[in-house]
């Protein structure tokens, strides 16, 4: 009995609170016909949802229908193979290599009066002939490649070392090389400007008297050339290293070197 008493809508307890009262309108009519209302929703919302489900079962079965009208007799189906394709014949063997001409090599047998000895040939008949284990007749037309002759003056380059017993120095250690950098170096200002900061890695090489050459950008800052030549500007202009040496001599060395652009 409670809870019937609770429901909105029971007519009994409508009827009881708007004793008394206009009962034409208001919370009192919305409250008898609620039930009528929520089952005529109810209801076109299943009708509309079917007339919705049949339409869509039309519409299909009105494509997958066929027009007998065409006439299918007339269609002719080929099924004969495709023609095999034409087998692609080898290319040719690459022609055989020209043949050089070659002296064969007699080695030397003990003196014999009666066996007859075969006719040498002297040393100037085969100082331009390659040697080989038998005679055999080249052709004449072959080019000659000249021989590249680096004078007698002409002196090696000296060879330049990526790790060695003592790798080289700045003058003082590394704590002072920081401080040369960071005393000397001079930010870009269109890059203090635009924020732009980041590393630049160097390359350079570490002569045997300590001089600095030979300045590359191995990575450089992105989106600042500028950061790039201030780094080269400042390594270039570092005072002598200590050199690095190998095996007690004074050698030229490879070094790499990172400097951080960044904005205080």
């Amino acid at each position: 009995m409670l809870q019937n008493w609770n429901d909105l809508t029971l007519d009994a307890r409508n009827d009881l609170v708007f004793a008394g009262r206009n009962q034409d309108y208001g919370a009192y009519e919305l409250r008898r016909a609620y039930n009528k209302r929520v089952t005529m929703i109810i209801g076109g919302v299943i009708l509309f949802s079917f007339v919705l489900f049949g339409l869509k079962m039309f519409i299909d079965n009105a494509g997958k229908e066929v027009d007998s009208s065409v006439d299918m007799s007339n269609i002719v189906v080929d099924l004969t193979p495709p023609p095999p394709e034409d087998e692609i014949p080898p290319p040719p063997p690459p022609p055989p290599p020209p043949l050089v001409e070659m002296v064969k090599f007699v080695p030397p047998v003990i003196k014999d009066d009666a066996v007859e000895e075969e006719p040498q040939k002297l040393q100037e008949d085969v100082k331009d002939v390659n040697v080989g284990t038998k005679d055999q007749e080249g052709e004449k037309d072959l080019p000659v490649v000249p021989t590249e002759d680096t004078g007698p003056g002409e002196a090696t380059a000296p060879e330049i070392f990526t790790v060695v017993e003592e790798m080289p120095e700045f003058p003082g250690g590394a704590m002072e090389m920081m401080k040369y950098i960071q005393k000397n170096i001079q930010y870009p200002a269109m890059a203090r400007e635009a924020g732009i900061s980041g590393k630049c890695f160097l390359k350079f090489v570490v002569s045997g008297d300590g001089s600095i050459s030979d300045v590359n950008i191995l990575k450089g800052v992105a989106g600042c050339p500028d950061c790039d030549k201030e780094a080269m500007r400042v390594v270039k202009s570092m005072p002598k290293w200590k050199a690095g040496k190998q095996n007690g001599r004074a050698v030229s060395v490879f070094f790499n070197l990172p400097i951080n652009f960044t904005i205080k």
